[in-house]
């Protein structure tokens, strides 16, 4: 049966609030039925999700993040506060336009529940995946912990009070969208603010500060010396982005940044990696200008990589609600699981990567940030252009929620908060294979209990998809 005529037929039952429209009604037809695709077709979207994940990955790291640093040497503005503001929410783009793609095309919570997986995912997964991988216990900062655990849980307890009634007035989302520039203000004058509580809480002892933002490693100086040859501090973003590299004497040496000089070798260890990769590098290549060569196109470089991540973001979306719809799995539990772990995995390889490269201490970052960033922008943004110019009530600019999960998830998220900051706080502030095996057991209850909310198991939170 054709889709129109499927709307149709599905519109008394939406009305009646009896079962909620099928997202993938809301995008276009692949030519291909449940049946063909349950044959095997399916395997072909499974590979275009995949190469998507990769896609993002490519263009946030080579592109994007690059780009960002180019432009942002032209400003006087520290180089933390950069880090802590404009780099995190350039990692947080691709979350941004996934919740763009569920609140405007599938009107579902695909977005929301991938910005809650991949907080998730932040807090608990990355934090074990390297104090797995580490060999050695390392001492962590407490202020850096504490002080991005208290930001997000007020993010998050505003996001709960916001959604509690299931609606989002122009007004609520305006408040998310203005919390990121007041989280700007207080990066901003970041370092007196923390001078002043550590003065506080430590007396008047003698503690030296270093300034730590999502790109900064949450490890004391004292515990880098010995471990990678006195090398100074470095972000694990700087590792993954091509920042100027460190040599064993400790002196920088130039890279150019957005250089592609790697992506055209062929190391027999990886030649099907880069066989792999190499259709991608193609066509990027010719699509977005190289910035490092011709420094003027850097403007055009950053907005051909947000129109690629804008358009990867669709094609992920599509596909992913295309297989969950074929296996009967919800779009929630899509974007909890497969979309959240995909964005959000190649900062935990990284993290492995750079720890089994010996450069230990520099695997845990402070992903906080991003959780921070990806509540007041992926979610504020698009329900504020949504309440204003696209309502779900004539006359009244406001967004209706198609189910009552992300209030829980609210819950969940704050559970995870206290779940973290226990573990670091029971084990001094260490980070070692019992803080990792800790993390590691505790993210996989929680996203179990993510995955039984959004599946009706404990209460009802989402009315059946309609039959199509």
């Amino acid at each position: 049966m054709p889709v129109h005529l499927q709307r149709n037929l599905l519109t008394k039952d939406v009305k009646a609030n009896q079962c909620t429209m099928a997202a993938i009604l809301q995008f276009p037809d692949d030519g291909l039925s449940r049946a063909q695709r349950l044959h095997g077709w399916i395997i072909v979207h499974i590979i275009l999700t995949v190469y998507g994940f990769w896609i993002l990955a490519v263009v946030c790291d080579d592109y994007l993040i690059p780009c960002i640093q180019q432009i942002c040497k032209g400003f006087t503005i520290d180089h933390d506060i950069i880090g802590a503001t404009i780099m995190a929410a350039a990692v947080s783009t691709p979350e941004l336009f996934i919740n763009c793609v569920g609140t405007f095309v599938t009107k579902g919570d695909i977005g929301e529940s991938t910005v809650v997986g991949s907080a998730i995912f932040n807090m608990l997964a990355v934090p074990a995946c390297c104090g797995l991988f580490l060999d050695n216990s390392l001492k962590l900062d407490w202020w850096p912990i504490t002080r991005d655990c208290f930001s997000y849980m007020m993010v998050v307890l505003t996001l709960l009070g916001i959604v509690v009634d299931g609606r989002i007035m122009w007004y609520e989302s305006l408040c998310l969208v203005i919390g990121y520039f007041v989280y700007m203000l207080v990066m901003y004058h970041h370092k007196r603010v923390a001078y002043k509580t550590r003065q506080f809480i430590l007396g008047n002892r003698n503690h030296r500060y270093q300034q730590v933002t999502e790109f900064t490693p949450l490890i004391l100086k004292a515990d880098m010396k010995g471990l990678n040859n006195g090398y100074s501090h470095y972000s694990l973003a700087c590792e993954a982005h091509s920042c100027p590299n460190l040599t064993e004497s400790g002196k920088d040496t130039p890279t150019e940044l957005g250089s592609d000089a790697t992506h055209w070798s062929c190391d027999k260890p990886n030649c099907l990696k880069y066989l792999m990769k190499l259709p991608i590098i193609f066509i990027l290549s010719l699509t977005i200008p190289k910035f490092h060569k011709h420094p003027r196109l850097k403007y055009i470089t950053f907005l051909f990589s947000i129109l690629w991540i804008g358009g990867i973001s669709y094609l992920m979306a599509f596909t992913i609600t295309i297989i969950g719809d074929t296996l009967g799995i919800p779009d929630g539990v899509m974007g909890l699981t497969i979309l959240a772990i995909g964005m959000t995995i190649p900062e935990a390889v990284s993290s492995i990567s750079v720890i089994k490269q010996g450069y230990g201490v520099m695997g845990l970052s402070n992903s906080l940030g991003s959780n921070t960033f990806s509540i007041l922008l992926s979610l504020g943004l698009p329900w504020l252009v949504k309440s204003i110019f696209l309502p779900e009530i004539y006359s009244q600019h406001l967004v209706v929620l198609r189910s009552s999960a992300l209030m829980y998830s609210c819950f969940i998220l704050l559970i995870s908060i206290f779940i973290l900051y226990t573990t670091f706080l029971c084990n001094r502030f260490t980070l070692n294979s019992r803080t990792g095996f800790i993390c590691l057991f505790m993210y996989a209850m929680v996203i179990i209990a993510a995955i039984l909310l959004e599946l009706n198991i404990f209460i009802s939170v989402n009315l059946p998809a309609c039959r199509h």
